[in-house]
């Protein structure tokens, strides 16, 4: 457990594979206003590394990565899950896209708002927290992508296995208000309305055998998700929930690899994104 951000402004990122592109679009229109009134950011799963670009004010670098690296057979591969390896290989997503998509590592240093990643431990199916730097980045974003039975392995932090922190913590904004945070804005990958139904727990149990407690994980998932929904839509009286999330014209899946609907769903995203920075300017985004 890292300890504990200072300031009360948050942002929080869902994860959501393909589906981040949304957040992508959002983040990138905050670059673009050279929006960052946060005091701290929480990403899950795809939405650290959009959360990465957007701390490094990379504009369009997660949008390039789900274009030109996302949708490749290296990355998504069904046949070769059908014989045994990953139906994602996010390790190979994060490596290869990060030798062509550089991070500006000096401008994350400098903006220094610290970005929190959630990754799920294996041994207890408990969420992990890890504050990025520049030396954990290959290790803490692995993890939090590593979606059990997609991704065949599980990449260790501090020497524990992980594996998707979206298991554990879907939308941590229950975690932003433990920690401090009174003003939190959220970026979802669904629509809102959207409620998380409950896994297969026979499936579950069966595939997730040799690792009990994240199969409790798995099946406990969609109460701690719909939990922080009720969360940001009836949230504390002593804090202001800020939400944008996609609407029903968003048609991109987990694992789409179109990319003319990915491209509709970045814009989609960046018009949100840009449609609240002109509310908040008036005072009018709760």
């Amino acid at each position: 457990m890292p300890h504990k951000p200072k300031g009360k402004r948050a942002l929080v990122v869902e994860g959501g594979a393909m589906r981040g592109i949304f957040a992508a679009g959002v983040l990138d229109a905050f670059i673009q206003a050279d929006f960052y009134p946060f005091d701290f950011v929480i990403g899950v799963s795809a939405g650290s590394t959009a959360a990465l670009s957007y701390l490094s004010g990379d504009f369009q670098r997660t949008y390039k990565v789900f274009q030109s690296h996302a949708t490749r057979p290296e990355f998504i591969n069904f046949r070769r899950a059908l014989t045994g390896g990953h139906l994602t290989d996010v390790r190979w997503l994060i490596e290869e896209s990060a030798k062509d998509e550089v991070l500006d590592e000096a401008m994350f240093l400098r903006r220094g708002i610290p970005l929190y990643v959630v990754s799920t431990r294996i041994r207890d199916g408990k969420p992990c927290y890890s504050q990025i730097d520049l030396d954990n980045l290959g290790h803490v974003l692995p993890a939090t992508c590593a979606i059990p039975l997609a991704y065949r392995d599980y990449p260790k932090v501090k020497g524990m296995a992980m594996t998707d922190g979206g298991l554990s913590d879907s939308i941590p904004v229950e975690t932003a208000y433990a920690w401090g945070a009174r003003d939190i804005t959220v970026i979802l990958s669904q629509s809102h309305g959207y409620r998380k139904r409950p896994a297969n727990k026979t499936f579950m149990n069966l595939v997730l055998r040799k690792q009990p407690a994240l199969a409790r994980a798995t099946k406990d998932r969609y109460q701690h998700y719909n939990r922080s929904l009720d969360f940001i839509d009836e949230p504390p009286a002593d804090c202001n929930m800020r939400m944008l999330a996609p609407g029903p014209e968003f048609k991109v899946g987990r694992l789409s690899r179109n990319g003319l609907r990915l491209r509709k769903g970045y814009l989609h995203g960046k018009h949100v994104g840009e449609k609240f920075i002109a509310q908040v300017k008036k005072g009018g985004a709760e």
